[in-house]
């Protein structure tokens, strides 16, 4: 079923405007991550007992996972963004098939993102009160 082109403009709108969405959240998940290892070091600079070293070690891992995934998702919204802004290409079904399956992965893994990350913070920050 071919859609009509102000349909597609429309969804167009809609990913653009997901897409700014997504890049505000994600820099502040950035932001975030960089208040929890700044956090991290304080309670380091405080104690560095055996049992607190090794969990802050996988905590320390998790937040730079984080910062990774964070900027592969970033890196992947100027793509799609670029691809929605993308007007002359000759298969224009083609590219709004992409533009449509790029969109939904780009939503599976915000939500994921959007799930991962508070349940990050809440057990680091029961992690933290447990000493």
């Amino acid at each position: 079923m071919k859609e009509k082109p102000d349909t597609m403009m429309s969804k167009r709108e809609q990913f653009h405007f997901e897409n700014k969405t997504w890049e505000r959240l994600l820099d502040f998940f950035k932001q975030e991550n960089a208040f929890l290892k700044n956090r991290l070091a304080e309670v380091l600079d405080q104690s560095t007992t055996g049992e607190l070293l090794a969990l802050a070690e996988q905590f320390q891992n998790q937040f730079i996972l984080k910062d990774e995934f964070i900027d592969e998702l970033k890196h992947d919204i100027i793509i799609q963004e670029l691809g929605i802004k993308d007007n002359n290409i000759n298969n224009i079904a083609s590219l709004e098939i992409k533009i449509i399956k790029k969109q939904e992965k780009l939503r599976n893994e915000m939500a994921y993102m959007e799930k991962d990350f508070p349940q990050l913070k809440y057990e680091f920050n029961k992690y933290l009160a447990s000493f």
